[in-house]
């Protein structure tokens, strides 16, 4: 079964929090508790020098020990775990804890055993004496046993503080498997609604709305980039949608005013109304020329577009090739009052002649048309490294920013007359595309509204 993201992401932070509380919590126990052992070891140490001090104290010159005190410092002291026995210098005992009190001492030591093995079931503690000399003026005057369970053990204070501490631990851990639920599922909010806005753009898009757009831009930038892959496509497709209603309307269009012409004058044959002269009859064979024409255009197109387009390269100047067509376009340009200038190189190169000679025929035809009286048309043709650069550049109308992005898709025209005298069926500057294309080449053009086109081809010397 599938799980969408938001839960995903929901208990991926939940389980990361587990893990992280759990070794913090593990790693934070173990260390305490060392810490704590060796606190509550150095506090027994500490406690061991004050009852030795204390009993030390308790030595009269005339008197020798005071009994009675010694004997309220030991009683307070086997409630803490500690059994005292204080002997003279002569090793005669002056009061021993069990002798005092046997059943209390015995009775600490099974509660002692039995909580440490609670907590510690591994916990191997011995019974153990210190002893500590007792001390007048530098002069040793008895000894101190302290009797107690190695190496460590824990009073009534150590215990509640141990489980008090394994509370918090507990809550600790509680209370942020509580957060990283909240947070989780804020966080998993924020980062799966903008990938479910792009989703439901994404599935509108397929059903063919492609004016769909996610305007909210994220801080996060993956997530930034798919949506403006999104809206790029979106808008990309948007615009082959309309070029293909274009191209679709373009074609009936070429396709429908010879066909026209054509019925009608068969129907004028048929009826009777027209004579089958000569002049009509050509009238005819010109609209069926027009017709091959587009149909050999378009074939020559899917032909140019395709993978397996074979290049007849041969070695030739290329300077040479466009000194010639020029000199073949000079006649129509002194007809439009056009100048036409070339700046004529040599340049040796190893290319499909035919069909580079197609492109300058197309660039320069374009030139003528689009440029009015008194303008003015410069070829330039000249090497940049490994590669031929040609600039066709005129001082015709210009085209438009919003045309300029279209100029080589398939009868993309900026003309919506489509009067016959202004271009032909609009796919030679795709051809020249594809075929510059196929030399492992570039076109580019650049125009401005009133003031002119430059066309510039850029392909490498030898392919």
């Amino acid at each position: 079964m599938k799980k969408n993201l938001r839960n995903r992401l929901s208990l991926s932070y939940i389980f990361i929090t587990m893990i992280c509380v759990a070794l913090i919590s593990i790693l934070s126990k173990f260390f305490l508790e060392n810490q704590f052992k060796n606190y509550v070891i150095q506090e027994r140490q500490r406690e061991n020098k004050i009852i030795v001090s204390a009993i030390s104290q308790q030595y009269k010159d005339s008197e020798n020990f005071n009994i009675d005190a010694i004997q309220s410092i030991g009683a307070s002291a086997i409630e803490s775990g500690l059994f005292i026995t204080v002997k003279n210098e002569s090793n005669k005992v002056i009061w021993d804890a069990e002798t005092y009190n046997n059943i209390k001492c015995e009775e600490v030591k099974n509660r002692l055993i039995t909580t440490m093995e609670t907590l510690f079931p591994k916990w191997k503690g011995e019974y153990a004496k210190d002893e500590y000399p007792i001390l007048n003026n530098s002069n040793k005057i008895g000894t101190i046993y302290i009797g107690h369970y190695g190496p460590f053990y824990y009073d009534e204070n150590d215990i509640m503080y141990s489980k008090t501490l394994n509370k918090i631990l507990i809550g600790v851990g509680i209370v942020s498997l509580c957060c990283a639920l909240l947070l989780g599922l804020i966080m998993a909010e924020g980062l799966s609604r903008p990938i479910l806005k792009v989703i439901n753009i994404a599935e509108m898009i397929s059903k063919g709305d492609y004016t769909q757009k996610i305007d909210k831009k994220s801080n996060i930038e993956e997530i930034d980039k798919l949506t403006t892959t999104i809206n790029s496509l979106g808008y990309s497709l948007n615009e082959q949608e309309k070029l293909r209603q274009r191209l679709t309307r373009d074609v009936s269009h070429e396709l429908r005013t010879p066909l026209s012409t054509l019925q009608s004058h068969m129907e004028a044959l048929i009826d009777g109304i027209w004579e089958p002269t000569p002049e009509r009859l050509i009238s005819c064979h010109e609209e069926i020329i027009r017709l091959k024409r587009l149909v050999g255009d378009l074939e020559k197109l899917a032909q140019y577009e395709s993978e397996n387009l074979i290049l007849n390269k041969t070695k030739f100047n290329i300077g040479e090739v466009v000194k010639n067509i020029v000199f073949n376009f000079e006649k129509e340009f002194l007809n439009k009052e056009v100048t036409l200038n070339f700046h004529d190189k040599d340049i040796v190169t190893l290319l499909d002649k035919d069909k580079i000679t197609q492109v300058i025929v197309n660039l320069i035809s374009n030139a003528l048309k689009y440029t009015p009286k008194g303008g003015k048309v410069d070829i330039n043709i000249y090497e940049d490294n490994n590669y031929i650069v040609l600039s066709v550049k005129d001082t015709g109308v210009g085209i438009s920013s919003d045309d300029l992005p279209y100029v080589f898709e398939r009868f993309y025209r900026a003309d919506e007359s489509r009067n016959k005298l202004t271009g032909g069926a609009g796919i030679g500057l795709t051809i020249s595309k594809s075929i510059i294309e196929a030399h492992s080449g570039n076109i580019t053009v650049d125009s401005i509204i009133g003031k002119g086109t430059n066309f510039v081809v850029k392909v490498p010397k030898i392919v």
